[in-house]
This record gives structure tokens, sequence and C-alpha cells, in this order.
């Protein structure tokens, strides 16, 4: 997945060679960033299941313990990814860039990877569809989880698709101020997302007593949905990205690569996100 950009350089220069101040300095080609990125990514499931272990009343750990874990991976995850991106793909734009060859190339590497996430979700599904057909589900305790907070969530993060498409129609017009705006306004979109996740989250677990460790449609709707919300997060990076490259002017109608990759992306966590609320919010309770 790259957030790079096209920008032929008139055959000057080497478009594979690293950004010149990487982190650590002095090592050549060498960067921490992806090793970083693996630590987080890695923290992440060590985190969950340290607050698997926290739960109930012969609980192994502490819940701040587990809760700690996961958050700490999850910065350090997001800072991975930030420096993977901007060391590599931003901080030699106007230096080196992809022509439009590698711009078709990275648009077709984020059609494979989107690929490598539809198997991701779908071995999600494929779960939660065949314990639904066990013995198991047949009187488990099915929390009541639809309702009007997931109802305004939906709606910001399908209007987030729309206004994130305009912001590129804009971008290819040569409309830079509506770009910006409706741009910012995706973003901004995003993170209200985001955050209705977390108190929905916040509202199960504190004051409904729903948490991942009841029964089994519990590990489902948290696993799909933790799953979602990480990559909505990682989305809303990517936006930020672009958001920033923007406003130092880095797009035009000719150079727009990373606009439409990261729009795919965005595009792709909408379409997962309907799956679950149908799935998991609205599907629950049926028989």
């Amino acid at each position: 997945m790259s957030t790079t950009d096209e920008h032929a350089d008139g055959g000057h220069g080497d478009h594979h060679l690293p950004a010149t101040e990487d982190w650590p300095r002095g090592f050549g080609e060498a960067s921490w960033w992806p090793f970083v990125t693996a630590i987080g990514g890695s923290g992440i499931y060590v985190g969950a299941a340290l607050l698997v272990l926290s739960l109930g009343e012969n609980a192994l750990v502490s819940t701040t313990i587990g809760a700690g874990a996961t958050v700490a991976s999850v910065g350090l995850f997001l800072v991975g990814i930030y420096g993977w991106l901007y060391h590599a793909f931003v901080s030699d734009f106007w230096e080196r860039g992809t022509d439009h060859h590698s711009g078709r190339t990275l648009k077709f590497a984020m059609l494979l990877f989107l690929g490598s996430e539809v198997a991701t979700f779908g071995a999600g599904f494929i779960y939660y569809f065949i314990v639904r057909g066990t013995d198991v589900w047949v009187g488990a305790d099915i929390p009541h989880v639809w309702g009007s907070l997931v109802i305004v969530n939906t709606v910001i993060l399908l209007i987030s698709s729309v206004t994130l498409h305009y912001s590129h129609v804009a971008l290819l017009n040569g409309n830079r101020d509506r770009f910006m705006k409706l741009l910012g306004l995706t973003l901004l979109l995003g993170i209200v997302f985001i955050g209705g996740q977390v108190y929905e989250y916040y509202e199960f677990i504190v004051h409904e007593n729903f948490t991942i460790a009841q029964g089994i449609y519990g590990s489902a709707f948290y696993g799909l949905t933790g799953l979602h919300g990480l990559h909505v997060t990682m989305g809303a990076v990517l936006l930020g990205i672009v958001f920033v490259r923007a406003y130092y002017g880095q797009y035009s109608p000719e150079r727009h690569t990373s606009v439409s990759t990261a729009s795919m992306y965005w595009h792709f966590v909408d379409v997962v996100w309907v799956f679950l609320v149908v799935v998991l919010y609205m599907g629950a309770n049926l028989v």
C-alpha cells in the first residue's frame, strides 16, 4: 500500500532510492519503520489476548495491563505506519516520484492489497456464519446491539465516502479549494466515526456488561468490529497524510495517485461496514 504520487523527473535520479532523511541515519538503505510497524501490529494481538485474560472472575492479569498494552501497541503501530509512509513516499516528493506507468502499478498493487483484505474479512464472516449454524448458538444470550448510535455512525461513514469522491472529482477538475474542503470534511467524519465506535464500546462494556468474553457472539462481534475499527483508523491516518500533502500543494489534475489509492481503501472499509451492520447488528437476533 502506498501513498506515493505521480511525478516524472525527466529521466534524472533514481526512483528506487530511500528517503534521504530516513531513520536511523547513516545506515544506507536501512529503515526501522517497517520493524516498528510490525512490533506494533504484533502487540495489538498480545494486548487483545491480555484483555481476554483479564475478564471473568478468575482473571489472570489486570484489566489495566491489557488495556494499556493494547493502546500502546495501537499507538506504536500508527507511528510506524506514519514514519514508513512519510519517509518512503512524502519527504522527497519533489525530487523523486512515480511516472504514469508506476502510478498504474501502484493502483493495481492497492487492488491486490484490497483482495487480501477481502479474504481477511471473508474468513471472519465465514466463522460467524458457521457458528450461527451450530448448537452453541441456540439459546445463546444475544444482546440487543441495534440502535440509534449505529445508525448515526453508519450515515456518517457513508457520507464520508460521498465527500471523498467529490473531493477527488474537484481535484481532477482543478478546483483545489473545493478539493481541500471536502477532503478535510472526509477526515473529520472519519474521526467522528472512530469516536462513535469507541463510545459504543464504552456503553456496551461498562453499562450493559457486554464484553468479548460474553459467549460466542461477543467474540465474533468485537473481533469483526474491532478489526474494522483498526482499518478505519489506518484509513484516517492515510487521509491525514494526503491532507497534509494537499495543503503543501503536492497534488494536481495530473498528479493524484495517492488520492486515488487512499480513496479506494476508504471506500472499501465503508462497504465492509455496511456488511457488518447488516450481519452483526441487524441480523444478530434473527433466527
